[in-house]
This record gives structure tokens, sequence and C-alpha cells, in this order.
């Protein structure tokens, strides 16, 4: 029987940690949490990894300390909890740790819990992290997944751009080439690219960030910059990569790299 420390619940979501300022949350983590061995791991940002072992782990439970911004203080109200991370993912930090001691009782061994820092903004924490020398035969992730086990997951690509156009008064658009109309064009090109559906994952996404012109309002707006992130499918990852490579007149595309899209392991007799 796991059972779930309400308190500790509590008192994590209570702690700011948005990507970046995770590092108190890891701080109060690691005098909190008890095991074995309690390291630590500099992710080189300022913001560190937690790894918990009980023996030499096969198995590792892994899920991540940063949350998206804006903090939302945590609220409790019957059996719901509202908040910042209540499910990415304070709560399978809880529910991890819950288990880990459930585990230990009971006189297990060869487990671990690995905490991770900027999961939020480009899994640095998992990417610094990969180049331990430390091994596992089996990782078990938390994320919000409706209570199911996950068999796949998309991809990721990410790309800096900037639209360079040629300032003018906007009262005379015609000697002047506006950024902003560019990345208009752009987006209506990306809206009609059609990406492949997927049978297993289904369509790809993208979102669009960091967007900036800093142009006055009554001047073409000489240049704009904006980063897109796309959630790729096996039936288009190479396609996304492929209609960002194309020449464009005035644009620069920078690719920032990602992940391809992968199939997990999946245990019988839990939903899918």
């Amino acid at each position: 029987m796991v059972n779930i420390d309400i308190e500790l619940f509590k008192s994590i979501l209570a702690i700011e940690s948005t990507s970046g300022g995770e590092r108190s949350l890891s701080e109060w983590l690691k005098g909190r949490l008890e095991a074995p061995v309690v390291r630590r791991f500099e992710v080189g940002d300022g913001t560190e990894n937690l790894l918990l072992t009980w023996g030499t782990p096969k198995v590792v439970f892994c899920t991540h300390m940063d949350t998206v911004p804006p903090y939302i203080a945590p609220r409790f109200e019957g059996d719901m909890v509202y908040g910042r991370g209540a499910c990415d993912a304070k709560g399978q930090i809880v529910s991890m740790y819950a288990a880990c001691k459930a585990l230990e009782a009971e006189g297990e061994l060869g487990f671990g819990l690995l905490l991770l820092s900027g999961e939020e903004t480009g899994s640095f924490g998992a990417k610094a992290f990969a180049k331990e020398a430390f091994s596992a035969t089996y990782l078990i992730v938390g994320e919000p997944t409706e209570l199911k086990m996950v068999s796949a997951s998309k991809g990721t690509k990410s790309f800096d751009l900037k639209f360079k156009g040629e300032a003018f008064h906007s009262g005379y658009p015609q000697y002047g080439r506006s950024a902003v109309s560019m990345f208009v064009e752009f987006m209506n090109s990306l809206d009609a690219a059609a990406f492949p559906e997927d049978p297993l994952l289904g369509a790809t996404t993208w979102n669009v960030g960091l967007l900036r012109s800093d142009n006055p309002q009554n001047v073409l707006s000489p240049e704009l910059s904006c980063r897109i992130y796309f959630r790729t499918t096996f039936a288009s990852d190479e396609a996304v990569k492929e209609f960002m490579a194309r020449p464009r007149e005035g644009v620069e595309v920078s690719p920032r790299g990602g992940d391809m899209p992968a199939k997990y392991l999946t245990i019988p007799g839990f939903r899918r």
C-alpha cells in the first residue's frame, strides 16, 4: 500500500520553482527526502538534478522539478488540488517518492528516484544527466497522461527565425517591406503545409514564442524575430525539417535541435 504524504505535497507546491528558479525546490528536497544515498548533479545553468538511490538501481522513477510560469499558489478543496505543478509534475514527485518508501519498507533494493531540472524549457537537466556515468535497465517517467501508460510520444523540433524587411513610412508601404507581413506570409504557408497525419500520434502541432518586432506603429517593421516549436510525429518529423530548410527571401532560419518521436515499453494491465 502506498501512502501519499499530503503535508509533503503541500510543502512542495508552496515552493515556487518555475524553470530557471527550481534550485530553491531542489535545495529543500535535499534536506527533506530520505534515501540511503542522495546525490546532486550540477546542470551548468545554476540548477541541479537530484538522484536518490536504494542499492544499485535497475528501475529508476523519474520526473522534473521545474514548472511553467506563472506561479500559482496551491489550494486544497476536498479531494481536489489546485496550484502550479499539482499535476506537472510535483504530484509525480510526491507519488514516486511514496512508491520508493513503500518499496523500502518491504525490504526491496535496486531502485532510484531521479528529479530533473529544466524540463519545461528544453530538457536541459536530462541532457546534462545523460552525460553522467549512470545507467539502469528501466526508466519510469512521470508526466500528466490521464493516468494512462504512454506507448509513444511526439518528437520536438525548435527553430529561431528572423525576418528582414525594409523600414519605410507606413503611409507609403509600396516603398518598403514589412517584416510583420513576411511573418504572416510564413505562418500562412505553414498552415497550408498539410503535414501527414500519423496513425498513432495524430497531427503535427506547433507554437510561436519570443515574438518581437519593435518598430513604431507608423513605420514598416524592418525586422521580426521569433522561435517556433514543433511537436512532430513518425510521419512528419522529416517533413517538418524539409519545410523549414526551404530557402525564403529575407528569412533566416536557425535550427535549435530537438528529439525524435519515440515508442515505449508498456506493461499489460494498464490503460494506454
